[in-house]
Order: C-alpha cells, then sequence, then structure tokens
C-alpha cells in the first residue's frame, strides 16, 4: 500500500518523499515479523509462534 501511494506523493510533494515512502514500506515487513516472533516472558503458554521462522 505505501508503495503504490508514492505516486500521488512524488506528483504533490517531489521525489524525496516518495523515495522515503518506498523506504519506509521496505523497512516495516521486518521489523513487524520480528516483533511478531518475540515471544511472552510473562505467559508460560507463550512458547513458540505459529508463523514465521519459530512456527511449531
Amino acid at each position: 500500500m505505501l508503495f503504490a501511494g508514492a505516486a500521488p506523493v512524488y506528483y504533490l510533494f517531489g521525489s524525496g518523499w516518495a523515495v522515503a515512502m518506498c523506504v519506509v514500506a521496505s523497512i516495516l515487513p521486518p521489523i513487524a515479523m520480528t516483533l511478531g516472533n518475540i515471544a511472552d516472558p510473562n505467559d508460560p503458554r507463550d512458547h513458540d509462534n505459529r508463523y514465521g521462522p519459530n512456527a511449531e
């Protein structure tokens, strides 16, 4: 969605903001996956994840 949204931003605000949006769009997915795979240390049942590299 951010990649598609960069086109109107390019026409309205210039290439700098459009490139910044593409950079953000490429950085956010790995951060979201990492945060989603962090186990809760206070929950003894949260020993593994349903998706990602630590999936059962």
